[in-house]
Parts: C-alpha cells; structure tokens; sequence
C-alpha cells in the first residue's frame, strides 16, 4: 500500500452533497419515529432558594431511571410468587390507597415550573349560570370582558414518564405493560396534563384541593383539552377509560360486559381508528371494544337485563326463532367502550320512539374527540342528544381537539349546568380547561410554504412538478417527497384532480396505482380499502377533501398539498396537522392560492406566521414577510362565514361532472381542472361536435338509403 494514500486518507473532506442528502433524509417524518415526541423543551429555571435534584439530568437519564424502578415489566419467571393474576390484582388493588400517600409528587413550585416550561396551561372554567341569558343587564365592555376572563387557574402534578401511571396512579398491571410493550416511555404534554387528572383527580390537584371548596372530584372531572394535532390525544382519552373500567370490575368482582363508556367521533375513519388503538390497550383486560355499525340496535338497560356472556343453547334457539322485528329490538352488542358517529348512534337511539329517544343509564364516559365540530350547526343536534341520552348521575365528559372557540367552551359549560339542574345535583359540576401550546395554532415542527399559482392551471401545472422525481424547490430546500395527502374543496374538483394526474407517474414507478382518491361518496368497503393501500405504502398520493382532515394518524406522510384553500383557519390547523405527528420534523405544508383566493389567504398566512415563531424561527428567515401580511385585506365576519359554509364561491360553479354524467356549466371555466385554455378546449369541443355531426349525418343517410331499398322490393301486389 502506497504509504502517502495512506496519510493523506483522513485529510481528505467528505463529499457535502451526500452527507446533506443523507441530513435531509433522516429529518423525513417517514424515516422513523421520534425518540421525543414532546413538542415544547424550554429549560427549566432553578427555582429560589433551593436546588432542584433534577435540573441538570437530561430527559432519557430520567426515564431509564423510571424504568429502572418499574418491576412488574418483569417477566413472570423473576417473579418469586406463585399466585395467579386476578390474585395479585385483587391484593394490589388493596395496596393502592396505601401506595398512593407514600408515593413521591412535586411541590407546588415545581408543578409550576414544569408545567410552563411544557407551556401547559390549566384553569378551572367558572360554572355558567344558565339563567344570566334571560336577565338583560346593561354591563360594560370591561366588566364582560372581565366575566369572560374568570377561572382559576391551577397546577395538577404533571405525568413525567408513563411508569408513574403505576407507581403513582395505580393503573392496572395489565394496562402498564399494554403500555411498555407499545413503547411508551416520554408522555406529550396533552397527555402530561391530563392523565394525572383523569385518572386521579385528587392526587393530581394535591394541595389545590383545598382552595377549591366548590369543585367536587369523587365521580372525576369534565375535562376539555386543546392541543396541537399529532399530540397523543386518543391516547390520553383512553388510558383512563381502559383504567376505570378494570378498577370497577375488579371491585365489584363483575365480568359482564355493560356499556359504560361513548366515544364519539365525526367520521368512520376516525372511528375505526380509535377502534384499533383500542383494542392494543385492551389486551388481557377483559375489556370489549366495537366499533357502532348500520343496523346496530340500543334499547334502555332495562329492557336488556337479561344480557349475559354466556347464554344456553335455549336462550340461542329463541334468538334464532325471533322475527325480525325481535331483533330489531336486541341490545346493541355486549360491549365496554362503544365508538361511533354522532349519526349512527342517535338514529339508533331514536329508532324505536323517534320523539322519545332511549336512554344510557350506564354510561360514565362520554368523549367527543374533535369537539369543536361535533358542537358545530352541522353535528350539534345529535351530539346534544347524546349527551342528554346518558342520564348516569356520575357521568363524565372530555371534549378534545387541536382547534376550541369559545362559543364551544360556553356550550359545553351551559350543557353541563342544564344537565346538572335537571337531574337535581346539589353541586353544580365544573369544567377543567387544559391548553397546550398556544391556542388554535398549527404544529411548530412542520415548514410551510405559500404558493401563488395566479390560475386553476397554474395550480395543476405546479402540483405536476411535484410528482416529477427531479423536482427541486426554487429556495434551495428539499422538495416534497411522497407520501403526502393533496386536499380539495369539493368532491367534483376530488374526482376530477384524480383523474387528470392519473398516468403522471411512470409505469415503472407503478403508474395509476399509486394515485387515489377518498371521498364520502365512495362505499365503506371502497374507502377502508383505499386506506389500507395508503398504509401500506402501496399509493403515493391521496386526493381527498376534509374527510381525512382531522384526527386521521399517518405517521409516514412527509407532507400536505392544500390544493384549494382550506375554508376556515381551523381547517387549515387540521389539514397540515396529518404530516409531523408524535413530535417528527421534516414534515411540509404546501398551500396553493390564485387571485381568487387572495381576499381569504390572510387567516393562513397568520397561522403561518404564528406557527414559525412558536417554532422559534428568526424574522429574517420566515417564508412571509411582514409586508405581504400587510397587504394582504382582511376578511369580514360575513366572508369568513360564507367561506365557512360554501367555500370559494367561484370553484363551487363549474364542478365538472355530475351525479348525472353531465358536465355543468359555471360562471368561470377558468375554475375547471386543466392544463388546457378556454379556446383550446372550445376549438377541442367544435371538433367534437363535428366528427358526431358527421356520423349523425351518416347514419342518417344510411337509414335513408335501407329505407328505399326496402320500397323497391316490397310486392305491391298483382294487377287486375
């Protein structure tokens, strides 16, 4: 070996654009999951007076040492005892009150500090007075605005690592290694905040207790959270529910299964899955999981009584037997935790007696997820009817969603209180509001671009170059890669983007069959295939409409294509919320505006803008200006609410084909999804028209001809 190669081997500099390649390709949300998936890490400051133990330790120092200290992960072989589980249960259920008043919490300065480094926020809301509407009292802006503002804000100990749901929590043994072998170590700060309250409200509020005379924690907390999309709701939803329903159970030594906890949510997507994170949770519990389908039936628990998990050959005969109208009147399903649709359940409810709904004595859970949109005009009836079906005094209710206004908060809190006087509760139940970050605001781990594309074509042509393999950003950043969802704002303009971008990739890619769509019109069969192909990696890119927008996890989508502007700024927070989740950098948020747009982009632009500072990202470096946020015109409230509802009035018109396979003519055609101008499509359209011209007019000639044919040689018959 030549001796000079040799020496001069380490000064040698590595090749830039591999080792950036190789940079930019961890940093995609598909290339793996995220040892932290917190998103706020601010630094802790040393507290007066006194050291913290803690402060200089690093997050995974701390949770190998929660792992060093959790024993029951072990297996069953390290064990010294010989009992069965439910034996071992039953003896640490009895040990839990004890385990709990010796367990280690933090003082009230130390909630405190962590709680704000995580930028947790927790108050308790004011009960609202339902009767203050009818009294029409003059009052000033100040002393409204200063009624709005009331609530007690607290510190609840915060959940630092999932092993203090045992130690600390109890939660059961089977639950916990549910858990560990999911690999949940470092909880998100929705689930920091609000597991300690759900599962044991009066551990968690501490010495807060005392200064809230009026706030009752025996039957749990109402509980509404608001937190950023990716952020580990669902699980932080479930935990408890999962939990409670095994302590009752085990107290009461009872395996029946009895409906005790409703989640709802706005879409089967959704639904189904909540269904399947579930079902993880619930593995060696006992605890049944199903998820509403048509046809299910709900009658009152009293009508049902007779429903065990075992029934005799008998019993099963007579169900046999039964006309259809009998079993119409069946119970629902032998279940735990029933997730729906708000629609399924209420028509079920009202299926019977359509003025006089049945109800759920025996639920004790009811969870909206996504709130903010079961609460809205469009689901509000059947949410409310729900919530008004379950009559258990001891019921409970969590709201979740990344976006809450504050008609929602008031809705909540004056449906809680009417609740509460109707059925005669001495003590008015009160809400806890938890808020994680800042409030309705988009991701800060995701980058986000504004495009101005000028025209519907401009838009095509520009999602084209997209999906071409040597694409390149103009700003020098790394383009979009697929995975990613493409949005639209109508279901026309969905079926219609499908199929002009259907054979843009190449055969040898895999062609048509990495492009799809998803829409409401589409079967259930259709649409859970579709989405298992989009798990899978088997398409590349999904067009759909605000169907996938919310609580839908894909944690390999590397971005998100507004194709249409999104209709309100809450859309928006829910759309780019697909790419990023669990914590994961790297994801991208692309959002296409034409000159039509322009008096609505300005809501986008301020979550963006918001959402890079939050992420700590320098003036300097932003994608938009302060200038451009100035020029651009604020909308009023009455646009925002006709952008709500309708959309973009000019891509309503012009939606392409209908039900009826007729093309529909709108008051722009510049709105159609297509490469080609107007006189091209109009001199494409005449051509049309006249090669049909002409075999209309051939066709006729032809019958004319048969015609005379066909009198020349008809006998006429013989002559006298």
């Amino acid at each position: 070996m030549d001796i000079l190669k040799l020496l001069s081997r380490s000064s040698k500099k590595p090749h830039k654009s591999s080792s950036a390649k190789d940079e930019v390709i961890t940093k995609l949300p598909s290339a793996g999951s995220s040892t932290n998936p917190q998103l706020f890490h601010d630094t802790i400051p040393v507290a007066r007076g006194k050291k913290r133990k803690r402060a200089a330790e690093s997050l995974d120092d701390r949770i190998k040492e929660k792992d060093e200290e959790i024993d029951f992960f072990a297996p069953k072989s390290a064990n010294h005892k010989s009992k069965n589980d439910s034996t071992v249960d039953i003896e640490e259920s009895k040990r839990s009150a004890s385990s709990f008043d010796a367990a280690k919490l933090l003082d009230y300065d130390d909630c405190r500090q962590i709680l704000r480094s995580h930028r947790l926020k927790v108050t308790l809301l004011p009960a609202s007075n339902v009767q203050r509407k009818a009294k029409k009292s003059k009052k000033s802006k100040a002393d409204k605005g200063a009624e709005k503002k009331k609530g007690t804000e607290v510190y609840p100990q915060p959940l630092e690592a999932f092993g203090d749901l045992r130690t600390t929590y109890g939660i059961s043994r089977r639950l916990g290694e549910n858990l560990f072998q999911q690999g949940y170590k470092v909880p998100t700060e929705v689930q920091m905040g609000s597991l300690p309250l759900l599962l044991r409200p009066k551990i968690a509020l501490g010495s807060s207790m005392t200064e809230l005379d009026d706030f009752n924690t025996d039957n749990g907390v109402n509980l509404l959270a608001v937190a950023p999309t990716g952020s580990g709701k669902t699980l932080a939803f479930l935990i408890p529910v999962v939990d409670s329903i095994v302590q009752r159970r085990r107290a009461n030594d009872d395996k029946r299964h009895s409906l005790e906890a409703v989640v709802v949510a706005p879409t089967k997507e959704l639904a189904s899955q909540i269904v399947n994170e579930a079902k993880k949770f619930c593995v060696g519990t006992g605890i049944k999981v199903v998820g509403m389908r048509k046809g299910m039936s709900i009658v009152p628990e009293s009508n049902s009584g007779t429903t065990q998990d075992s029934s005799s050959e008998e019993e099963e005969s007579e169900l046999d037997d039964a006309t259809p109208k009998l079993k119409s009147l069946l119970p629902l399903v032998r279940t735990d935790i029933l997730v729906t649709t708000p629609g399924l359940l209420q028509s079920a409810l009202s299926s019977t007696m359509p003025e006089h709904p049945a109800s759920l004595p025996s639920v004790r859970t009811l969870i909206l997820d996504e709130a903010d949109v079961l609460l809205d005009p469009l689901f509000r009836d059947q949410s409310l009817g729900i919530w008004n079906s379950c009559t258990n005094t001891e019921l409970c209710v969590t709201l979740w969603s990344a976006t809450m206004g504050s008609n929602i908060e008031e809705l909540a809190s004056s449906t809680i209180q009417s609740r509460a006087t109707r059925i005669g509760l001495q003590l008015s139940p009160r809400i806890i509001r938890l808020i994680v970050g800042l409030k309705d605001s988009a991701i800060p781990n995701i980058t986000h671009k504004l495009i101005y594309a000028a025209t519907e074509p401009g838009k095509l042509l520009a999602l084209r170059q997209l999906l071409h393999p040597t694409a390149r950003s103009t700003d020098g950043t790394q383009p979009l890669r697929p995975p990613f969802l493409v949005f639209t704002q109508t279901i026309p303009r969905a079926i219609a983007l499908h199929s002009e971008l259907l054979y843009d990739i190449p055969a040898s890619a895999g062609g048509s069959s990495r492009i799809a769509v998803l829409h409401s019109d589409l079967s259930d069969p259709v649409r859970n295939q579709v989405m298992t192909r989009f798990r899978n990696g088997e398409v590349w890119v999904l067009i759909t409409t605000d169907i996938l927008s919310r609580g839908v996890d894909f944690r390999g989508i590397n971005g998100v294509v507004n194709y249409d502007v999104p209709n309100s700024g809450a859309a928006y927070i829910h759309r780019v919320g697909r790419t990023g989740r669990a914590g994961r950098d790297g994801g991208m948020a692309i959002t296409f505006y034409t000159k039509d747009d322009i008096p609505y982009i300005k809501n986008v632009a301020n979550i963006i803008t918001a959402s890079e500072k939050a992420s700590g990202m320098p003036e300097s470096e932003a994608s938009l200006q302060k200038w451009l946020l100035d020029a651009l015109p604020t909308p009023s409230k009455k646009e925002k609410k006709m952008l709500k509802m309708h959309g973009v009035e000019s891509r309503r018109a012009g939606l392409g084909k209908g039900k009826d396979g007729k093309v529909s003519k709108g008051k722009k055609s510049g709105m159609q999804i297509s490469t080609k101008s107007g006189y091209e499509r109009r001199l494409e359209n005449n051509r049309k028209g006249a090669i049909m011209g002409s075999k209309r007019r051939m066709q006729n000639e032809m019958s004319i001809e048969v015609d005379r044919a066909d009198d020349d040689s008809e006998w006429g018959g013989i002559d006298d």
